[in-house]
């Protein structure tokens, strides 16, 4: 047996490096199904953050469809998704570059792509799906044709409507407008004959989160749409993902029980039924204290799919982990599958097959595909198409993640993950304690999960501990969890990462006076308010964060323009709100040292959030350092960005920690060290 080497915690030399983790994965993004045909679109940071679509054929070969320059990703509401779509052998997508959608064979090599069917111009495309009766594309437009700077129009932000485009017309077309009016749409469905759209909208201040309205209206002769019907939805309600089951029947995710559950609707666009109700139904399919949805950052998340009339394949998630079954609709019995998988997205299913993207605390993100002859007898045989990345790391390096419940203010409760530190060559001096990275996730309207992530393991296996907090706000632990931020962000996340630090020194895991945090986003926000509000915190990286809230509502996008008036107020009513949450306004507080990342076309969180800051704390004489990546947005996407910010972050926690580094980093600068 080896002797273990003896040295300090955060200076332990791991296998799990920046160069394997830019080098050896990617992205799994989305799936979809065209018949035998599999989709999936990958984001490769090695090819500069490029997305392309990959297609398994029926032969079992594997192809890139999308060769460079193709860029698969749309821009709408910034955060994209829900951008290719496929039918009888063709994909539809829109390209990064122009944002303009394209049409190619999806059953043949990658070269022939027919001209562009949008034209030039300021308008983005999204979540699309294929009309056959038609012979059109629909989906969700966002128009910026009078919003560029056009303050005279009285209308500066964009428009999102819900538009058909020919595929069959000799010129490029923007679209005919079916559903206009409201400031956000989403998710437009086709009944399986034709006759009828379904629809999500909701207007400012909502988030689809906080509330969302299902429409339903009849496809006229001429393509156009009839007068509309709410099913379902309000300010107090988020519904996400409307489909058809292949009898005609509406089915939704909605969070009306506190938990986001499965219902049908059983209303006059019941297809095939010939005895209706006089009045729309709306059926709960399986009331559970579970999430069968998610929040919709992006376009085209897919939860469940039918396998018949009656039975619904469904990912459902509790507690931080993922479960996929089957339910049966008339019993309401739901089966767990027992999938090898903890962490499950990205479910599409048709007549044949079903396929989703899955990953564990051992392994990374795969590309499953599974018969569904096999899910109905119960015994699931999967085949794995793609994986995240080739690891070859003994899983000894990898730190086995603990939920955690922790006290926080207020009588109240609060959740995380746990990694300790794990290197099966090393070990820490007696008596000494790791140092704590509290890792803040974004949104604030997300949740962290126990898969493996390597940008955690980075960190255990050098020796740091790691706590990722799903403080309140984040989902997956029902609607009443999720509201508990709304007024409280800045204080309430902070209060949490605060706490959860504080929940493990007490119980002896790690070291009080090396206690770091970091985030992005509105994480990176959270970092700067624990970094400034409270003391607990002797150093933070904050990437893409936030530091003054009245800027944000000046200067971002539509989509979140009034995402603050829940979180904290309206503006400018609430301004000394504003001023009090912003750690711009109170850098006397802020008194440790901070490493800043930056992508300087960044349009969500704009590069002067961090700059500001950065001079404020360089003429305090605060240990600070500033890192720009130019080409970069909301978010690093290229390989050697990704490195520099993962390696820089080490390298400022072991100046200011004073730990040796057992590897050659290229150095930061460092101001006021």
């Amino acid at each position: 047996m080896t002797a273990l080497t003896l040295a300090p915690y955060g200076s332990w030399t791991s296998p799990i490096t920046a160069d394997l983790i830019v080098a050896s994965t990617i992205g799994l993004v989305g799936t979809d199904l065209d018949n035998e045909l599999i989709y999936w679109q990958e984001m490769r940071p090695q090819e500069g953050g490029r997305n392309v679509i990959v297609c398994q054929r029926q032969d079992g070969s594997v192809e890139t469809l999308t060769p460079a320059p193709w860029n698969v990703r749309n821009r709408v509401h910034e955060y994209g998704g829900g951008s290719f779509t496929v039918a009888e052998g063709k994909v539809y997508f829109s390209n990064f570059a122009d944002q303009r959608l394209y049409q190619q064979e999806g059953a043949q090599p990658p070269v022939a792509l027919t001209p562009a069917l949008t034209p030039e111009g300021k308008l983005r495309y999204a979540d699309g799906i294929i009309d056959p009766y038609r012979q059109r594309w629909i989906g969700v437009r966002e128009d910026h044709r009078s919003a560029a700077g056009n303050t005279e129009a009285g209308n500066t932000e964009a428009e999102n409507t819900i538009v058909a485009i020919s595929l069959t017309a000799d010129a490029p077309e923007d679209g005919t407008v079916l559903v206009s009016g409201q400031d956000f749409y989403a998710a437009p469905r086709l009944s399986p004959d034709g006759a009828y759209l379904a629809w999500i909208s909701w207007v400012h201040p909502q988030m689809p989160w906080d509330g969302t309205e299902l429409w339903v209206a009849p496809v006229l002769a001429d393509g156009s749409l009839g007068e509309a019907q709410k099913i379902a939805g309000g300010v107090a309600e988020s519904i996400v993902q409307p489909e058809w089951s292949p009898g005609g029947v509406l089915h939704f995710v909605s969070d009306r029980s506190n938990w986001w559950n499965l219902y049908r609707w059983q209303g006059d666009s019941q297809i095939n039924s010939q005895i209706k109700p006089k009045e729309p139904q709306i059926e709960a399919l399986c009331p559970k204290a579970a999430e069968f949805g998610q929040p919709q950052w992006v376009f085209g998340q897919s939860n469940y799919g039918f396998l018949s009339e009656t039975e619904i394949l469904c990912i459902w998630s509790e507690q931080g982990q993922s479960f996929l079954g089957i339910l049966d609709t008339v019993s309401q019995q739901l089966t767990d599958l027992q999938v090898p998988y903890r962490d499950l997205g990205g479910l599409r299913v048709n007549g044949k097959q079903a396929v989703f993207i899955g990953a564990t605390p051992d392994r990374l993100s795969e590309v499953v595909s599974v018969s569904l002859d096999s899910v109905r007898r119960g015994q699931p045989e999967y085949q794995v198409l793609k994986t995240a990345g080739e690891l070859k790391v003994n899983p000894a390096y990898f730190s086995t993640p603990e939920p955690l419940t922790f006290p926080t203010e207020n009588g109240e409760e609060a959740y995380g993950i746990y990694y300790p530190p794990c290197n099966p060559d090393y070990q820490a001096p007696a008596g000494e304690r790791p140092p704590l990275l509290v890792k803040s996730h974004g949104g604030p309207t997300s949740a962290t999960r126990s898969s493996l992530n390597l940008g955690i393991q980075y960190w255990t296996s050098r020796g740091f501990a790691v706590l990722d907090v799903n403080y309140r706000g984040s989902t997956g632990y029902g609607r009443a969890y999720r509201e508990k931020l709304k007024g409280h962000w800045g204080i309430a996340d902070v209060a949490d990462c605060a706490y959860g630090a504080k929940f493990l020194v007490e119980r002896g895991s790690v070291d009080n006076d090396r206690l770091a945090i970091d985030g992005g986003s509105a994480g990176g926000y959270t970092t700067l308010c624990a970094l400034t509000f409270t003391d607990v915190f002797k150093a933070g990286a904050s990437r893409y964060g936030v530091s003054d809230l009245t800027a944000l509502t000046q200067d971002t996008h539509k989509f979140e323009s009034r995402y603050l008036d829940s979180l904290v107020g309206p503006y400018p009513e609430a301004k000394t709100i504003y001023e009090a949450r912003s750690p711009i306004h109170h850098t006397e507080h802020l008194n440790c040292p901070v490493i800043f990342f930056q992508g300087l076309e960044d349009r969500i969180v704009p590069p002067n959030q961090a700059e500001m800051i950065v001079q404020v704390l360089k003429q305090k004489g605060i240990p600070v350092a500033y890192v720009p990546f130019p080409e970069e947005q909301h978010g690093f996407r290229k390989a050697e960005n990704i490195k520099r910010s993962l390696e820089g972050e080490l390298y400022f926690y072991a100046q200011v920690f004073g730990f040796q580094l057992a590897e050659a980093i290229e150095p930061v600068e460092i101001f006021n060290l």
